[in-house]
């Protein structure tokens, strides 16, 4: 069972090197209610966390423990963090839906 697991995420790993696959991979787990840290956690750790710090120069580290629940990214960090993926952490409204 572990392997279809290793398959899954060397797959994902792959696919996450195509910008646009990233982009709608963060976009639509966003969308679904998971929490940012955790769509990045994701991302970054199929991604490779070597990998992924050397490309966003930051320690490996420092990587970890910032996708970690238990700590409170910065804005700035969060944003380094969606560089490589064209993306950024932006504020916009909320849709409102009438109750009939």
């Amino acid at each position: 069972m572990s392997r279809r697991s290793t398959d899954w995420n060397n797959g994902l790993a792959k696919d996450l090197k195509n910008l646009e696959f990233a982009q709608q991979f963060i976009q639509a787990s966003l969308e679904e209610g998971i929490p940012l840290q955790a769509v990045l956690g994701k991302v970054i750790r199929a991604y490779g966390v070597k990998e992924f710090a050397a490309k966003v120069k930051l320690p490996s580290s420092n990587l970890v423990r910032t996708i970690s629940p238990q700590y409170n990214p910065t804005l700035d960090t969060l944003n380094r963090l969606l560089k490589p993926f064209a993306l950024k952490v932006t504020v916009g409204p909320v849709s409102r839906r009438r109750v009939a």
